[in-house]
């Protein structure tokens, strides 16, 4: 991974799990054990998923600028047909509270992706190879 995707990752997880955190002691407090257990589990498919992600994206930025978009595309179709599974899956358990695991969910889907996008706007990336010699200028 590039410095620059270290620093998004890294812009986008801690506010994350700090929110996350409080997810998982406002839901205690809400709704006991379960509660908060649903929300820790919330927060941390939301993290395992977002930085897959940012991995895999990165990873195809380096073989390919075209590869990069494919990436992209199939890690969230990969991300939604998890998630169907899992909510399929453990739609009707009594482990944890449902409504506190969908909250913590939605609100730190909204704080990564939130801080991913400030990440992204404050990161000082060229758009071109400064260094690339222009073709026809006759540097040669």
């Amino acid at each position: 991974m590039q410095a620059n995707d270290v620093r998004i990752l890294k812009s986008a997880a801690i506010p994350t799990l700090a929110v996350g955190l409080v997810a998982v002691v406002v839901a205690l407090l809400a709704a006991g054990g379960k509660g908060a257990l649903g929300a820790a589990i919330g927060t941390l498919l939301v993290g395992v998923f977002f930085s897959i992600s940012v991995v895999a994206v990165s990873y195809a930025a380096r073989v390919s600028p075209q590869l990069m978009a494919i990436a992209a595309m199939v890690s969230y179709l990969v991300k939604v047909v998890v998630i169907m599974i899992v909510l399929s899956a453990f739609g009707d358990t009594t482990a944890w509270d449902s409504r506190a695991f969908a909250w913590s969910v939605v609100v730190c889907t909204l704080v990564w992706t939130g801080f991913e996008v400030r990440a992204f706007i404050k990161t000082k990336m060229l758009y071109v190879d400064p260094e690339a010699s222009v073709p026809g200028r006759g540097d040669s």
